[in-house]
Order: structure tokens, then C-alpha cells, then sequence
């Protein structure tokens, strides 16, 4: 009887997945997936192969810095209206479709460009991609947010996850994959493989705009004590006669949506809004700096891009889709900071995997353990993380917010990561990867920190 009631909860927590409110961030996930290896690690890969040096590729990694400063223009996602558009589709899939058909731009614009010829100008169509798609990840995270209470945030987040892994895979694996098989010999650097391979990635963003049409826009409003809190401002502001009044109106509107979203932030949280910060900064640190050099790991270690393509990419990205469901169901089921601990001692615990490949040189079955091992733990991380962030946004600034948190958690691994490049040239893989393993000890404190002096820590709603 117990084992049958115990079953009855978890087949109650899985079927939680297929709710009709869920299932449309499976494809979000695909569209928002999409671009990021089109300007990261599929990037760095034709970039070597292009001849480009290991530190100049490291550097060039900082275009994916406009996802650590997507806060900049989230307060204009979340109150700006699009002319024509908004009126039309609403103002989360107005910004949707904008930033996808923005994305669809840059890519055709990489394809028809050599980064042999005009690197300058390839790294600033890569920057419109990476800015754009940190413009999608904005308003869907809103969207996500708004489109369910907490206790499904797990949920969405594993279903959002599954759709952007499963674009990593495309973009990836598939990107390289497309771009062999268009290769006119086996080895060597063919401009036109690469070119067939990213309008093909363009074309696939339309999986996006098309969901953008069929999904609705949420029904979202603000709680009442944030609503009365600006109310207030804005009278105060309307009684500065001196100002012109369209300065008192963009002034009302800078407040509400630039100030407001950071200031309920530290207002509710207080000096543990410091710990949060530092906790979001350094959680991902281990995973995204020894990320941005992996791909080029791959190719001095001499594997082919049909092996990265179905060993790192493919069955990879199946082994992270695996851990996000596995991290889904366990927040929900144990909560968040319980989840958010053990993905922090698997993620910092794989690196030291990469350390014993860079030892042992080629060989598929190795890469093959270390790519799933360090997958798996890193679909289970990111879905606790995810349901985390989400659990401390307030519903009213949603986009604002989850930017800021999200960007928080990028800006320190990816600016240290562009240095990876020097540190491999200077210290060799293994001491790099042993490096990358050793950042994640102060994430495990700051975690057992947050779980002793935020007792509630992503439990709670904020709507």
C-alpha cells in the first residue's frame, strides 16, 4: 500500500508536465535556446577551425556579456509599448516577435560573413544576436513567470529547459553536423558549410514566431501595495511644479519602471538581499567559464565534429534534458534549496572529470562518461536554479527582476571566462579545469548561508 501511494506521488508530480499552460514553453525554450552556442560554442568551434587564436576566440566570448546586462533594457520590456505591435499581440509577444525576428537578422548576416576578412564586423553581428536573444530571455522569463503560481515554477522551468536544451542539440550538434555534411572534404575550413549550416539555424527561429501567434498573452495584475506605492510617487512627482510636465510624465514613468522594480527588491529582503546577489553571482561560475572553452578543448583534444556532434551535443543535451526533469521533480517534490545544494556539489564536482580527459587525450568512451556525468548534473542544477529565481521575483516587475537576477548570475562567470583562453595557454587544461572545480566551493557555502538565514528561501510567492 505505501509503495503504491508513493508511486501515485511521483506519477502525480511527473503528469504536472503536461499541463496545457506548461506545454507552451517547450517551444519558447526552443527559440530562446537557439541562438545562444549560434554566438557561443558552435561560434568558438568555427572560429578555430577558422584559424582564430585560443585567446582572441576567449575574448570574443564577451558578446554573450549582453545576456549578464539584459537588466539595462528590461525596464523597457516590461513597460515599453511597441508601436502597433502591442496593440495587436499584447506586450510580452510584441517584444517576442521583435527580438526573434532581430535574431533571424544577425544570424543571416553571420552566415554571409568571414570572420577571416572582417572579424570586427563578424563580432558585431554576433553582439545583435546576443542582445536580441537576451531581449527574447527577458520577456519569455516574464511570460514564464506570469503564466504560473509558484509551486509550478519547477515545472515550467524543466519545460522551458527541455525546449532550450533540445534547441542546444540543433544548434549544436546539429549546426556542426550540418556543417560537415556540407563540407566538401572531411578536414579543413569551408566558409559556405558554415554559411549553409547558420541560415538553416535563421530559418529554425520560426518556431518561435509561430508560437508567438498561437499562444495568449497572460493575465497579469499588480498587487495592490505595489500599485498604492507608485501611486504615491507619482503624486509626490506631480507636485513639483517647476518640472515641464513631460518631465513629471517621464519621470512617473522612469520610477515605475527602472526604480521601483530594484527598490521593492532590497526593500523586502534587506541586508539578505546582499547574500542573494553574491548566491546568484557565483552559482553557475564553475559551469560557464569552463563552457567557454570547451569546444576548443574539444578540437586541440582532436575530436572530430561529428564526434563533439553526437557525443558533447546530442547525447549531452539528452543527459541535461534528463537531469531537468529529474531537478523539476524533486523541487517539487523536496524543494528548492535542498536541490540548489546538491546541483552545486555535482556541477563543481564534474570539472574535475574534464581534468582526467585533458590527462588521458582522445578518447570517445572517456568523453562520452565525462560529457554525461557533467550534463546530467547540470540540467538538475539549472532547474532548481531557475524555480529559485522565479520564486523572488514580484509578479509586478517580473521582467525587470528575473533580468536582474539572471544577469547577476552571468556577469561574473562570463567576464572570468574570457580570460580562459589566456589560462589555458598559460596553465594547461588540467590545472584550468582543476581551477574551475575550486570555484565552485564558495558557492556551496553561500548556499548553506542562504538555507540558515533564509529558511523560506523559494517558497514563497510574491504576487
Amino acid at each position: 500500500m505505501y509503495l503504491t501511494s508513493r508511486s501515485s506521488d511521483w506519477f502525480k508530480a511527473l503528469a504536472v508536465y503536461w499541463q496545457p499552460g506548461l506545454r507552451s514553453m517547450l517551444f519558447l525554450g526552443f527559440s530562446a535556446g537557439l541562438p545562444l552556442l549560434l554566438v557561443f560554442g558552435t561560434l568558438s568551434f568555427w572560429l578555430r577551425e577558422a584559424g582564430i587564436s585560443r585567446a582572441t576566440i576567449g575574448f570574443l566570448s564577451w558578446v554573450a556579456l549582453a545576456y549578464a546586462f539584459k537588466w539595462v533594457w528590461a525596464p523597457l520590456v516590461d513597460r515599453l509599448e511597441l508601436p502597433w505591435l502591442t496593440r495587436k499581440l499584447g506586450r510580452r509577444r510584441a517584444w517576442m516577435l521583435l527580438a526573434q525576428l532581430s535574431v533571424i537578422v544577425g544570424l543571416c548576416g553571420l552566415a554571409f560573413s568571414d570572420p577571416r576578412q572582417s572579424l570586427q564586423s563578424f563580432a558585431l553581428l554576433a553582439l545583435l544576436v546576443a542582445v536580441s536573444s537576451a531581449t527574447q530571455d527577458i520577456v519569455i522569463d516574464a511570460y514564464r513567470i506570469e503564466r504560473a503560481e509558484v509551486r509550478l515554477q519547477g515545472a515550467m522551468a524543466a519545460n522551458y529547459m527541455i525546449g532550450y536544451r533540445l534547441a542546444m542539440i540543433v544548434s549544436g550538434g546539429g549546426a556542426l553536423g550540418m556543417a560537415q555534411w556540407a563540407s566538401p572534404t572531411e578536414t579543413g575550413y569551408h566558409l559556405s558549410a558554415w554559411m549553409f549550416a547558420y541560415l538553416v539555424m535563421a530559418s529554425l527561429m520560426l518556431v518561435g514566431v509561430i508560437t508567438v501567434f498561437l499562444i495568449d498573452e497572460p493575465d497579469v495584475h499588480p498587487d495592490a501595495a505595489t500599485l498604492e506605492q507608485e501611486a504615491v510617487i507619482d503624486r509626490v512627482i506631480e507636485q513639483q511644479g517647476w518640472l515641464p510636465g513631460s518631465l513629471r510624465t517621464f519621470t512617473e514613468w522612469f520610477y515605475g519602471a527602472v526604480v521601483s522594480p530594484f527598490a521593492d527588491f532590497i526593500k523586502r529582503y534587506s541586508w539578505q538581499a546582499v547574500l542573494i546577489l553574491a548566491l546568484i553571482a557565483t552559482y553557475r561560475i564553475s559551469d560557464v567559464v569552463l563552457g567557454v572553452i570547451s569546444n576548443v578543448f574539444y578540437v586541440d583534444m582532436g575530436f572530430s565534429k561529428r564526434e563533439v556532434a553526437i557525443v558533447a551535443n546530442v547525447l549531452g543535451v539528452i543527459m541535461t534534458l534528463l537531469g531537468a526533469i529529474v531537478g523539476g521533480m524533486l523541487v517539487t517534490r523536496l524543494g528548492v534549496m535542498r536541490i540548489l545544494l546538491l546541483g552545486g556539489v555535482l556541477a563543481a564536482s564534474t570539472n574535475l572529470l574534464f581534468a582526467w580527459l585533458a590527462g588521458i587525450g582522445h578518447s570517445v568512451v572517456m568523453l562520452t562518461l565525462v560529457i554525461s556525468a557533467d550534463n546530467l548534473s547540470a540540467g538538475l542544477a539549472t532547474s532548481a536554479f531557475v524555480a529559485y529565481l522565479s520564486s523572488l521575483t514580484n509578479v509586478s516587475y517580473s521582467a525587470t527582476q528575473y533580468a536582474l537576477f539572471s544577469s547577476v548570475m552571468l556577469l561574473l562567470p562570463k567576464f572570468v571566462g574570457g580570460f580562459s583562453g589566456v589560462m589555458v595557454d598559460g596553465l594547461g587544461y588540467v590545472n584550468f579545469f582543476l581551477i574551475t572545480a575550486s570555484m565552485g566551493i564558495p558557492v556551496l557555502i553561500l548556499i548553506l548561508l542562504a538555507m540558515r538565514y533564509l529558511p523560506s528561501s523559494g517558497n514563497h510567492n510574491h504576487d
